[in-house]
């Protein structure tokens, strides 16, 4: 330090003050402005970054109301078609349970009707067969009664007997 003070020049100092107050104006000129100018962009862009994304943020909460609103009516939508198949479902099995009891209804009747006719058919052979094995056994009967004279008579004197009692 001493050294310093004891070889200073004031020419030398003069010379070195004039080149650093020019080189302070080169580098405000040159330097510095370009360099203010580059922060004060960057800045400049940042606040427009942020202001579009506070923009596109808003944008999305929007879209995301009406996403949400979309949704809900959506969601009301598939709840009234629902709704309405199920009343579908509901009248479609109604409507088969009534075809398909009228039918049966319609398959009984005429079951019966088959069986009420199987019946008398039946019942009328069932004669005929009581009325044809009644005249065969009368006959065996009247055959064998009428064979032995005795009988013959003594079956006269019966029929003679009832009728004038009646």
């Amino acid at each position: 330090m001493e050294k310093l003070v004891n070889d200073f020049s004031f020419g030398l100092f003069f010379w070195q003050i004039i080149i650093f107050v020019l080189l302070l104006i080169l580098l405000r000129k040159f330097a510095w402005k370009p360099i203010l100018n580059a922060v004060n962009d960057r800045e400049e862009g940042i606040k427009n970054a942020l202001d579009s994304a506070e923009k596109a943020k808003l944008e999305m909460q929007n879209l995301q109301a009406d996403n949400e609103k979309l949704l809900q009516e959506a969601r009301a939508e598939r709840e009234v078609m629902m709704k309405e198949a199920r009343e579908i479902k509901a009248k479609m099995i109604s409507d088969a349970k009534e075809d398909a009891k009228t039918e049966a209804d319609k398959m009984v009747a005429h079951a019966q009707a088959a069986i009420e006719s199987e019946k008398k058919s039946a019942i009328a052979e069932l004669k005929q067969q009581v009325a044809s094995l009644s005249l065969e056994i009368a006959e065996k009967v009247v055959k064998h009664e009428l064979s032995d004279k005795d009988k013959q008579l003594k079956l006269v004197d019966e029929m003679l007997g009832d009728a004038k009692l009646n």
